[in-house]
């Protein structure tokens, strides 16, 4: 692309008090994972949980919506406000990218359901099935591994989404509409350095195998934030040659 990528950052948790004192902010974790793909992109943070949205949709940009402590399904009118963007924004053909809370309120808010998982608590690093073949040449063994920090899961997609990514504990890691809406259910922008430090000082209250499961996960395996962001911007450019 001859022209830098814009990311608006529809910004729906600051995460107060969830952060170590040496990362900024949570957008933070998202400009360095994007700036390891793209080292010009531009950002553009919305404080969507403050009422902020775009007013206006730029077909050359990138929409995100990152994760929040909150669920898709809260009665909170700037989530419902955010749902009714979103139904805009996707019958407009700008392209969306939906992580953990995103992929979730993306889902609900094209018709798609969203509930606890019975099942408990998703963290550590998560290996799931590629299901997208656009995806083979950045996972070429056919799986993904990224790092997770969910207890709700998309239960029944929207209609005419395809999955891009599946596993035993998530039926839907990921999703795709069309060629412009993609989300995923892990954190490519999270580090194990903060997945480490959430596992030891913030999940006191969790189901101690499963906090240990986790951590160990993270001495066994590699996630994959960058090859995701890689696709993501792979998958922007062939969006923009066919506009």
């Amino acid at each position: 692309m001859s022209e830098p990528i814009k990311i608006n950052v529809l910004l729906c948790d600051t995460f107060p008090g969830r952060l170590p004192d040496d990362i900024p902010s949570y957008v933070s974790l998202h400009e360095e994972l994007f700036r390891r793909v793209a080292p010009d992109v531009r950002f553009r943070v919305y404080m969507t949980m403050d009422g902020e949205l775009p007013q206006s949709l730029n077909g050359d940009e990138l929409y995100l919506v990152p994760g929040c402590i909150c669920s898709a399904y809260d009665p909170f009118p700037w989530i419902e406000n955010l749902q009714s963007w979103i139904r805009g924004a996707v019958a407009h053909h700008a392209f969306l990218v939906g992580i953990c809370f995103g992929h979730q309120v993306i889902a609900q808010a094209l018709g798609g359901e969203v509930s606890k998982y019975p099942g408990g608590w998703g963290t550590g690093i998560r290996e799931s099935q590629i299901l997208d073949s656009s995806m083979l040449p950045f996972f070429p063994d056919g799986h993904m591994r990224l790092l997770y920090n969910h207890h709700d899961q998309v239960i029944t997609p929207p209609s005419g989404a395809n999955t891009l990514a599946t596993s035993d504990f998530c039926r839907y890691e990921g999703l795709r509409i069309n060629d412009h809406v993609f989300t995923f259910q892990g954190h490519p922008e999270y580090t194990p350095y903060y997945m480490g430090y959430y596992l030891h000082n913030l999940s006191a209250e969790q189901d101690p195998f499963v906090v240990e499961r986790a951590l160990q996960s993270l001495e066994l395996l590699s996630p994959q934030g960058t090859e995701v962001a890689k696709w993501i911007v792979e998958m922007f450019a062939r969006y923009l040659e066919n506009k």
